[in-house]
């Protein structure tokens, strides 16, 4: 398994585009190292990101663009298959259909397309580690910047795919009485299994096409951890996403577009840490002891660098890489080496596309691949 590029840029997930075929055009273009299948939510409600895993969950029921789980309902037999797939790997269960997902198999058939033959595959970018493909401190180096045009000089070294993160789906999903499902004992143990499952069967779906993945859990509720208004315990919330992690063979990241209590996800079994640098890389500094050893056994740091915002048209390329600097000298005063730093980072938007307009979502797109492009010039 090779390590990620160092700069390199990568998508969280979500655009705004209802054709299939055009949203990973754009990611190919833009992010070719790195690609990620694009979740289309304004195709279809069943692409939101909450609908797109629900499929077979015991209980569940899709109707008139709402999504909860039917307590009513006899949810034995339904538990019982959930936990024979689960017990088995049996991935069948795990499917995403068509409907859920419009981009998964035209993502895949472009990546296969790539005339580029697979021998030359640039695997040499970062060395892995022992453990689980992660470069070391003592060995990392900046990779080449790569051409960000469509025409791939060379097949992705890495392909990227999203799943809903347990806490999340679990507060957000409710029951027949608006109750959030994770507050279900026997509900919230189901759910972190199901999502596994997809996670499973999305990284052999993308395996198929190319060796080397990188699945991230999605988890935007993570910003309310702590809150009166989650009842949560730090245990149990790494326990679920531990349970969805554990079961992914290569790269793993989490995601959380909101501050939170970074230690928490650090504490993980995580590969990269994804969080929005343009609003909260500050908050992240202040967990320097637990970054520093993170950064030790391999991890890395994707920033969030583009706002997903009208913001981003007020920005150029060459202020965001000052913004990305400096927060990253902040994290560098707190007694983690810059080059320390520079080499476990990627860049990113600093969330999902998916409710932005068109034509902000292509602007997002192109700064982000333009930070990463400045950045490895500055730094190579």
């Amino acid at each position: 398994m090779p390590a990620l590029p160092a700069l390199g840029a990568l998508s969280i997930g979500s655009l705004p585009f209802t054709d299939a075929h055009h949203a990973c055009r754009r990611i190919l273009q833009h992010f070719p190292e790195i690609p990620a299948w694009p979740q289309l939510p304004r195709r279809s409600f069943q692409e939101n990101m909450y609908a797109q895993f629900s499929e077979r969950f015991p209980g569940i029921v899709l109707a008139a663009d709402r999504l909860w789980v039917d307590r009513q309902q006899d949810l034995s037999p339904a538990l019982e298959a959930l936990y024979a797939a689960y017990l088995e790997d049996d991935l069948s269960y795990g499917e995403i259909t068509p409907d859920y997902a419009a981009a998964l198999r035209p993502f895949l058939d472009l990546v296969a397309a790539d005339p580029c033959p697979r021998a030359q595959r640039r695997d040499a970018t970062l060395p892995p580690s022992a453990a689980k493909g992660r470069p070391t401190p003592t060995n990392r180096r900046l990779a080449a910047p790569r051409n960000t045009q469509y025409a791939l000089e060379a097949p992705p070294l890495c392909l990227k795919a999203q799943v809903t993160g347990p806490v999340s789906w679990g507060l957000t999903v409710l029951d027949g009485d608006r109750r959030p499902t994770l507050y279900d004992e026997v509900l919230a143990d189901a759910i972190a299994r199901h999502l596994r499952l997809k996670a499973r069967w999305l990284e052999r779906a993308l395996r198929q096409t190319c060796p080397h993945t990188l699945i991230s859990v999605d988890e935007p509720y993570l910003s309310s951890f702590g809150s009166a208004y989650v009842s949560l315990g730090r245990e149990q919330a790494i326990a679920l996403i531990e349970e969805v992690l554990s079961g992914i063979d290569g790269l793993t990241m989490v995601h959380c577009c909101g501050n939170t209590d970074w230690s928490l996800l650090l504490e993980t079994s995580v590969d990269v840490l994804s969080f929005d640098a343009y609003s909260y890389a500050a908050h992240v500094s202040l967990y320097p002891e637990e970054i520093a050893a993170f950064l030790d056994r391999g991890g890395m740091l994707a920033w969030g660098i583009t706002p997903k915002s009208d913001d981003a048209y007020s920005e150029t390329i060459e202020g965001l890489v000052d913004r990305l600097c400096e927060a990253m000298r902040a994290l560098a005063g707190k007694g983690i080496h810059i080059d320390d730093i520079l080499h476990a980072s990627l860049i990113s938007p600093s969330c999902g596309l998916g409710l932005l307009s068109e034509p902000l979502a292509e602007h997002v797109l192109e700064l982000t691949a333009g930070v990463s492009s400045a950045m490895r010039e500055r730094y190579a």
